[in-house]
């Protein structure tokens, strides 16, 4: 339950609850302030609850984007977001895989393949995301085709992965005020921070996390988010940011430290165009050496983030072979039964 001590102080001509927030972050240059991270939680725990008027929720985000949101108050968005639906499950998950980004140039989701991989050799995997917006379109597709139904609660998510290994959880499901406001992008004309909340939700408590994003600002708000919510996170300049990494040139991946992974591949772009085509890739019936890179490089990225490769040489090794044995698994049906 929210405290009334964690909000800033009301002014007499307030008529709304919610305006001391609004005040706070927007009452110009001098006078106004950050959140701090109490202020933020018990701000957006009443956005989530319906108690902020819209007009209210969009001055907010705004405000949060236009001064730049600081580690304060966007790990206070995260632990509202977190309480409001019921996070953490507590389902035992070895990597979480958060999949949030929706530009419209975002590509094939080759690192779909990747956590496939990791599945494939008996590590929990969770992924999860919107399933809405122009860039989700290759994923959802890509997810339809590889027969995985999207999970809507922990019972669900739970029953994928002691079945399979990997689950994806749809945003719409287990949070859907969170994804409502996440599609207030195409109303603003702007990304909020609520993007960042996305990728540090961590719904079912994991044991590592894998995490991309586009600009290379946001590396250390999101580490330092992680930080301060206890969390063990790999942070890369992923792919469209996603966390994935096409291997083409050298990689900074940042989380305990940095870690330096040099040029994997250089064969160009995939020539995929379609999710079907990037699943023919994934059966064998079809060759696309510069997105086989992909998989690669992301599948070890993720291999080292979760302790199960000693370096960098031994993470592309171990993801390498993954790769390759990935046929016989489908000739055998271990892995084709469940992934086709």
């Amino acid at each position: 339950m929210d405290d009334p001590d964690d909000m800033p102080a009301a002014s007499a001509t307030d008529t709304h609850d919610f305006a001391p927030f609004i005040r706070t972050l927007g009452r110009g240059p001098g006078r106004s302030r950050s959140l701090t991270q109490r202020e933020a939680r018990h701000a957006f725990g009443m956005v989530l609850r319906g108690e902020a008027a819209r007009e209210q929720v969009g001055a907010l985000l705004m405000l949060l984007r236009y001064r730049g949101e600081t580690i304060e108050e966007a790990t206070g968005l995260v632990q509202a977001a977190r309480a409001h639906a019921g996070l953490p499950w507590g389902i035992a998950v070895d990597l979480d895989w958060p999949s949030y980004a929706d530009g419209r140039t975002r590509g094939l989701p080759w690192y779909l393949l990747s956590a496939l991989l990791l599945a494939g050799t008996g590590m929990r995997v969770l992924m999860h995301g919107p399933l809405v917006g122009p860039g989700r379109l290759p994923l959802v597709a890509a997810l339809g085709l590889l027969g995985i139904a999207p999970a809507a609660d922990a019972v669900v998510v739970e029953a994928r992965l002691n079945a399979r290994g990997f689950a994806f959880a749809a945003l719409e499901g287990f949070s859907p005020e969170l994804a409502d406001l996440l599609a207030l992008r195409g109303v603003l004309g702007l990304r909020s921070p609520l993007n960042t909340v996305g990728r540090m939700l961590d719904p079912a408590g994991a044991a590592a996390s894998i995490d991309g994003v586009f600009h290379p600002a946001y590396i250390a708000l999101h580490l330092g988010v992680a930080a301060a919510l206890g969390r063990a996170v790999a942070v890369l300049k992923g792919g469209g940011g996603e966390a994935e990494w096409s291997g083409a040139k050298a990689l900074a991946v940042h989380g305990g430290g940095e870690v330096i992974w040099p040029q994997l591949a250089d064969a160009g772009k995939p020539a995929s165009v379609s999710a079907a085509d990037m699943v023919a890739v994934w059966h064998g019936t079809a060759c696309d050496p510069a997105g086989a890179a992909v998989v690669i490089g992301t599948a070890a990225v993720a291999l080292h983030a979760t302790g199960r490769a000693l370096d960098p040489a031994d993470a592309v090794r171990r993801a390498r072979a993954l790769w390759a044995a990935r046929l016989e698994w489908l000739k055998s049906g271990w892995l084709g039964a469940r992934w086709r």
